[in-house]
């Protein structure tokens, strides 16, 4: 007697048929540098992993557009970009497109940046010089909405939060301090360093003066500034003021 039963066992139903589909949906990444050749970088990385496609954006507000009307799974952002720096375009992103999650790619070495990462809605942190060995990692981590951060960061961050001691703003390889201040922070730091109040920098800027100490305060926190001092010296040793 014929198993009638057997036919509908080795066939999948039309659930289960969406749900195998659905398995080999790729993942989507956009792409988010200035410069061509660390694009090109990035995709040599990603070509090596199965099941994933890519989209490229050259600048901030490209990359805005581009999470809102294609929504990618993950955007992997340049911290430092022409018209928007990277954690104004996470922020947009996660407006605009709150299903895409956001990884950061950065120069910098800097757990204060990381944390200001965190802050504008980021899942991570991975610098660039790591990006050979860590970013297949890091893709892997966002996959499964969980953190990353480079290996290295990681365990300064750790051992900072252990120790008790503060997050230091850290210097690049020309001895300068490593910063992102936005347009607008980089002038209220440039005008309170030239030894101007608070009320002109706000008559300045045409904004008010409680917008100006709410810049001033979050400059300090962000730069991990101690005095008032700390700030002009920053401002002397980055050209923002002359002598």
């Amino acid at each position: 007697m014929r198993d009638k039963s057997k036919g509908s066992l080795d066939r999948p139903s039309g659930h289960d048929l969406e749900s195998l589909l659905s398995d080999y949906k790729p993942y989507r990444i956009l792409i988010v540098d200035d410069h061509p050749i660390v694009r090109r970088g990035i995709r040599a990385v990603l070509a090596t992993q199965p099941g994933i496609d890519w989209m490229e954006a050259s600048s901030g507000p490209e990359a805005v557009e581009i999470a809102k009307t294609m929504k990618p799974d993950l955007a992997l952002v340049d911290l430092t970009l022409p018209e928007m720096n990277g954690l104004e375009v996470t922020a947009a992103i996660r407006e605009q497109a709150p299903d895409t999650q956001v990884m950061i790619l950065s120069m910098h070495f800097s757990e204060e940046l990381a944390r200001e990462v965190l802050r504008a809605g980021a899942l991570g942190y991975v610098l660039k010089s790591d990006a050979d060995e860590e970013l297949v990692a890091a893709v892997e981590h966002a996959r499964r909405h969980q953190p990353f951060f480079t290996t290295r960061l990681a365990v300064t961050m750790a051992h900072n939060f252990l120790s008790g001691h503060p997050a230091e703003v850290t210097l690049d390889e020309n001895g300068q301090p490593t910063f992102l201040l936005t347009e607008r922070e980089t002038q209220v730091v440039q005008l309170l360093a030239e030894g101007k109040a608070n009320k002109e920098v706000a008559s300045i800027l045409g904004v008010s003066v409680r917008t100006v100490e709410s810049h001033r305060n979050h400059i300090m926190r962000k730069m991990n500034f101690t005095s008032f001092s700390d700030l002009v010296k920053f401002a002397v040793r980055n050209n923002l003021v002359d002598l």
